[in-house]
């Protein structure tokens, strides 16, 4: 059995678009080169600007509470600092995300997308070299695709793997086989990673990325199923190295 990369995905800013990859350079201790580099903190948000240090999901602006965000697409281009932002309701953007007045473009911007009750999009922050990852250590997070085709299945539903806000995707496994990673260690290209813990899932994943819109109970469908809302891996980078897609990935004894 063969298992490769199929997919790499980040998302320059937490929660407001993503991008495919066909190659990146991991670092140790580190989490995927600008994924979630910034983050939409809300008026109600624990981060400090002042003193940017980790906090939870709940300070920001997110999927779970805000199904529109889902349907964000991203692009940066990493060498002039700038992110172009796209949704099927909302003309496109470019933006600095670093820049003052760029930052006031973008709230307005993600305004219509946001709840007309509860915390307002307050600030574009940002946590350089850490990420604001979902977990309290930097981490990539690792999903199997036949996984998401057997909940597919399971549902009579086609899953976009893009639901699930991952990092890398592998090919060649059988279904659900990486829920028995936790604690092993695995090379893809020439990085080796180390897998924490899965991933509990939250209403995100009920949204169609398409169309930013809650269309199918997938914490329903893996309660039911599995008797839990595990979907994915977290893991840590142990040793630097690039990975790139139809890279193969090893399982280590």
């Amino acid at each position: 059995m063969t298992v490769r990369l199929a997919s790499i995905q980040r998302h320059p800013i937490k929660a407001h678009g993503r991008e495919a990859l066909e190659r990146v350079t991991l670092a140790a201790g580190r989490p995927m080169p600008w994924d979630r580099h910034w983050a939409v903190a809300h008026e109600r948000s624990k981060f400090d600007p002042a003193a940017p240090g980790w906090v939870g999901c709940v300070n920001f602006m997110i999927g779970s509470k805000i199904p529109a965000l889902m349907a964000i697409n991203a692009a940066l281009d990493e060498a002039e600092g700038r992110v172009t932002l796209t949704h099927p309701a909302r003309p496109e953007i470019t933006i600095d995300p670093e820049d003052p007045a760029d930052k006031i473009r973008f709230l307005d911007w993600v305004a219509p997308l946001g709840p007309q009750d509860g915390p307002q999009a307050a600030a574009l922050v940002a946590l350089p070299g850490r990420g604001l990852t979902d977990t309290d250590y930097p981490s990539i997070s690792i999903l199997n695709l036949a996984s998401n085709a057997d909940l597919s299945r399971r549902m009579g539903a086609e899953l976009s793997p893009l639901r699930w806000r991952g990092n890398l995707w592998l090919d060649g496994l059988p279904a659900w086989e990486e829920t028995g990673w936790i604690g092993r260690e695995l090379t893809i290209g020439t990085a080796r990673l180390r897998v924490e813990e899965p991933i509990t899932r939250c209403k995100a994943t009920t949204t169609n990325p398409a169309t930013g819109e809650r269309d199918a109970d997938t914490l329903a469908a893996l309660r039911e199923g599995f008797g839990h809302q595990l979907f994915g891996l977290y893991a840590k980078v142990v040793e630097g190295g690039e990975i790139a897609v139809g890279d193969t990935v090893e399982l280590l004894p």
